[in-house]
């Protein structure tokens, strides 16, 4: 868009042209083999979503498109202002926490270096999110690849192991000026300025406290951070925990910056808030997609501080719907919402087996952009269980022209 890659894309020259844009028609995602079984490298699918299309609904797949992915440990790709491509990693070839990021050339690809100075990478990374006019990059943290690779172990929990921080970075010398401790912050996720390239604040999802905090710049023209979002957990029984956390993993916000979404992958709800007021977010819509605590699992819910009784499994065209809402994508409109339900291929065995033998699936929400509100498409499934090699487990969604998820303006 306005910070252009490699010359591609539309330009919008703001959020608000850009939801002018045309209607999506396919939309590019990731399908994970490793760790399920399958010996099958990890592929780009391409989806095509036109309701207008013969082949809506379905994958589709050029015969090149299966391609190995080595790079491993990194997560997050912004275009920057040069025409270079910028990715977050998560750690070092060894699987230890390292928080730095690869430089790679907008046209070849090439790797071409370290974008933070040596020796200055934060202890654990994940995603970020810069704004120039600010002169500001922050970043998040999940743990390093050796904590998290092979599931999630309550004890890495109690001995520290998970990130719990915001990492400021001054956006021209290259290197962090705040560490920002978070309170009833575990495991902050998906950072999202707003798209107003003017504002000087923004959200970040907390995936084990669920908590969604706004950091913002003080007046003392350094940034402070506040939570503004809880979810509460569920005393439940039959589960690994006497309590279950929403576990939020996946933010994002409109591009006119009035509704924020996220997902909660265990509770298995999709929410939407509208944050015309930044501090006090309210809630105007809320849908239950799967999840692990859906009426007949092995799950009872004991103690529910929001719910009077367990949620319905979800049946989207005859097939039931396991997993939970995981990564979701907006239309630039604003009025459709796109959901994978897949996390990590470990995390996915050790919470939703089902997602391994069955594969996961993307589903489509439509939205009240004026008075707020979700509302399940029952038209709309990709299930990723079909796949030629195998079941497949889809992740992040991403559109040709940009996104509200991807695109920066300076």
């Amino acid at each position: 868009m306005a910070a252009e890659c490699g010359k591609c894309g539309p330009g919008y020259p703001s959020p608000l042209e850009a939801m002018k844009g045309p209607r999506e028609e396919i939309l590019y995602l990731p399908c994970i083999y490793r760790n399920t079984g399958i010996e099958a490298p990890d592929y780009l699918a391409t989806v095509d979503v036109d309701p207008k299309s013969p082949q809506y609904c379905q994958v589709i797949e050029p015969e090149d498109i299966h391609a190995k992915c080595g790079l491993g440990c990194l997560h997050t790709s912004h275009c920057l202002p040069s025409g270079e491509v910028m990715i977050s990693a998560l750690g070092d070839p060894k699987g230890n926490g390292k928080g730095g990021f690869v430089l790679l050339d907008g046209e070849t690809l090439e790797v071409k270096g370290t974008w933070e100075r040596p020796g200055g990478a934060a202890p654990l990374g994940y995603d970020f999110w810069y704004q120039p006019r600010h002169d500001v990059m922050i970043s998040t943290e999940w743990a390093a690849p050796n904590v998290f690779r092979d599931g999630f172990n309550p004890a890495d929990v109690e001995a520290g192991r998970y990130g719990s921080h915001l990492h400021v970075w001054d956006w021209q010398r290259h290197e962090i000026v705040e560490t920002l401790p978070l309170q009833e912050g575990l495991i902050p996720l998906e950072i999202r300025f707003l798209h107003d390239p003017a504002a000087a604040q923004g959200f970040v999802g907390c995936a084990l406290s669920s908590t969604i905090q706004r950091f913002f710049k003080n007046e003392a023209g350094t940034w402070s951070v506040e939570k503004v979002i809880q979810v509460p957990p569920k005393k439940v029984k039959g589960w690994m925990l006497p309590e279950m956390p929403g576990l939020i993993t996946d933010i994002l916000l409109s591009l006119d910056d009035r509704f924020l979404y996220f997902s909660n992958w265990l509770h298995g709800d999709l929410r939407q808030y509208d944050v015309s007021d930044p501090q006090r977010p309210r809630l105007t819509g809320q849908l239950f997609l799967g999840g692990s605590i859906v009426k007949g699992g092995p799950v009872k819910v004991l103690e529910d501080q929001e719910l009077t009784a367990q949620p319905e499994p979800l049946v989207v065209k005859g097939k039931r719907v396991v997993g939970g809402p995981q990564m979701i994508q907006l239309s630039l409109d604003g009025k459709r919402l796109y959901i994978t339900t897949s996390l990590y291929s470990t995390w996915d065995k050790q919470f939703y087996p089902e997602l391994i033998r069955e594969g996961s699936v993307m589903l489509q929400v439509d939205v009240d952009t004026v008075n707020g509100g979700l509302k399940l498409n029952p038209n709309f499934l990709v299930d990723f269980g079909k796949e030629p090699l195998g079941p497949a487990l889809a992740h992040e969604m991403r559109y040709p022209g940009g996104d509200c998820t991807s695109d920066i303006w300076l």
